[in-house]
């Protein structure tokens, strides 16, 4: 019935579907490559059902952990209210979080700037661009968490510690972003300027960073919404501060799970107001280009 109605809608159906039968049948071959990663996938799944059949569950039944879990979150996200902090006190321990995922960003912006205009290959020479590559590679490899921990040995727990090891990453992860919008840049219009001799600060002011302004805001604010989440960890990891640290102690300290369902609620509406806000800046851009 299909075949009939699509022959009398087009009239060369009939040619196009003789043609299309007689193309040779396409079969994937068994290469050394698909073995591989076949092999590999089966084995991971081998050993997680191997994990899970002889994990030490400690007595606990796993169907009845699963309804206990899903009545929690029931409670959690339908009866959340302020128990050990007010509404007002939400409100300023979200501004602190949000004030160190702003300063973090800000920070590591300026430094990548300038460091990503060196480390670009168009912009700078191989040598300095491979050192400052490897350099943030080392530094990019390094979580956060460890980074923050490393300067609380010398500035303490805190948000110093927080801000400096925030920035740290922040620096690395924008600098590899920033050379590679860089090097997407016409080499004809580098170029043309260097020929015209225009400076190399004039070819940065009129030329690359003006033309890749919009990769640029893109990117800094997509490193504004990680450092946000990031800054919430840090608040209980290494006592920042914030609506992390009220988290932890809602999770560990005083056991109450519907004052997490309003952090909750609290975080994802910030995260949800981030979310538009970017929105808006990218259209915006694409207007204005």
């Amino acid at each position: 019935m299909v075949l009939e109605k699509f022959t009398k809608a087009e009239p060369n159906a009939s040619v196009l579907i003789e043609q299309y039968l007689a193309k040779p049948i396409k079969v994937k071959q068994l290469t050394k490559s698909v073995l591989v990663i076949r092999a590999t996938l089966l084995s991971l799944l081998l050993i997680t059902i191997y994990g899970f059949y002889f994990y030490d569950y400690k007595g606990i039944n796993v169907f009845e952990a699963i309804i206990g879990t899903i009545a929690n979150f029931k409670i959690m996200f339908t009866e959340a209210h302020f128990n050990n902090f007010t509404f007002t006190e939400g409100v300023y321990a979200a501004t602190v979080t949000l004030s160190l995922a702003v300063l973090t960003t800000l920070f590591g912006a300026m430094i990548a700037l300038f460091l990503g205009l060196l480390a670009a290959r168009n912009l700078s020479t191989p040598g300095v661009s491979n050192a400052i590559r490897g350099v943030v590679a080392i530094v990019r490899a390094v979580q956060t968490v460890l980074w923050v921990l490393i300067f609380a040995i010398a500035a303490g727990l805190g948000s110093v510690a927080a801000v400096v090891g925030m920035t740290f990453h922040s620096v690395s992860y924008l600098v590899k972003v920033y050379s590679e919008s860089f090097e997407e840049l016409d080499e004809g219009v580098i170029e043309a300027l260097k020929a015209s001799g225009a400076s190399w600060w004039q070819i940065v002011f009129q030329a690359v960073i003006p033309s890749t302004m919009s990769y640029l805001i893109s990117w800094t604010f997509l490193r504004f919404e990680i450092n946000f989440g990031v800054a919430i960890a840090m608040g209980a990891a290494a006592a920042a501060g914030g609506i992390g640290f009220e988290l932890f102690m809602a999770s560990a300290f005083y056991y109450d799970i519907r004052e997490l369902g309003t952090i909750t609620y609290f975080v994802l509406f910030i995260a949800i107001m981030l979310e538009v806000l970017a929105t808006k800046i990218k259209s915006k851009l694409r207007v204005s280009h």
